[in-house]
């Protein structure tokens, strides 16, 4: 299954919806910011009926929800950081808490090495936590969004990464640093394989997010930093397919 070739029953209702793009800002406001939120996460060894394997990412929702989001992101992304701060907390008050929708977070280093480096600290972090306190991944995941600085100018180096993540509480910037040293070959494979699978599929940027219905396997898509109300849209759409 793909964006560009997905399933007949993805055809039904007009159930597949491509919004934007990666280029164009979409202004939303939201009273609260990433960094605020305190979302359930889980993990999970399985795939998806779309083919997303969702070992390793971080998982934002209960695993009961009958609706999933692929959400393709980098640290380095502009267009990422203002979804994350002006969407992002509806789409959980609206959506994920309510157990209707869970959000698969998916590394695509899409912007370069420094890209790369974050991803895989990403990864470390998230098995560091993932078992015990889950939760603190994502207090990780918006300090560094919040340290966003220009592409490539070394805001996220592995340097800056450590100081970030010693101001979060719960997560071992010793540990993170070990990790990064001694397992950043093997999990820049898992990255990539992850990136190969997203090109197959037809994701070429971020952000760039897939609803999907395993039940119906209804699929839609949007590109870019989309406000809620194209969300909406979308996930009524695959409900109605």
């Amino acid at each position: 299954m793909s964006l560009e070739q997905p399933s007949r029953r993805a055809f039904l209702a007009g159930s597949v919806v491509t919004v934007g793009a990666g280029g164009t800002y979409y202004l939303t406001r939201s009273d609260e910011t990433t960094h605020d939120l305190s979302p359930s996460l889980h993990s999970s060894t399985e795939t998806s009926a779309f083919g997303v394997d969702f070992t390793g990412k971080p998982i934002v929702g209960s695993p009961e929800a009958p609706l999933e989001i692929y959400y393709w992101t980098d640290f380095q992304c502009p267009f990422c950081e203002r979804f994350e701060r002006e969407t992002f907390p509806d789409l959980v008050r609206e959506y994920v808490e309510p157990g209707d929708v869970r959000v698969v977070v998916i590394s695509l280093p899409y912007f370069g090495a420094d890209s790369m480096t974050a991803a895989v600290a990403g990864k470390c972090v998230w098995e560091q936590v993932r078992d015990d306190d889950p939760s603190t991944y994502w207090d990780w995941h918006a300090a560094v969004f919040e340290e966003q600085g220009e592409k490539n100018s070394g805001w996220a180096s592995t340097e800056n990464l450590l100081e970030y993540t010693r101001s979060v509480s719960g997560v071992d910037a010793d540990a993170l640093e070990s990790c990064l040293e001694d397992r950043r070959p093997e999990l820049e494979d898992e990255i990539e394989t992850d990136s190969d699978r997203a090109r197959s599929i037809g994701v070429s940027g971020t952000p760039t997010f897939v609803v999907f219905d395993p039940a119906t396997e209804a699929v839609g898509s949007l590109v870019g930093a989309q406000p809620l109300e194209r969300f909406d849209e979308t996930i009524e759409r695959i409900r109605d397919a």
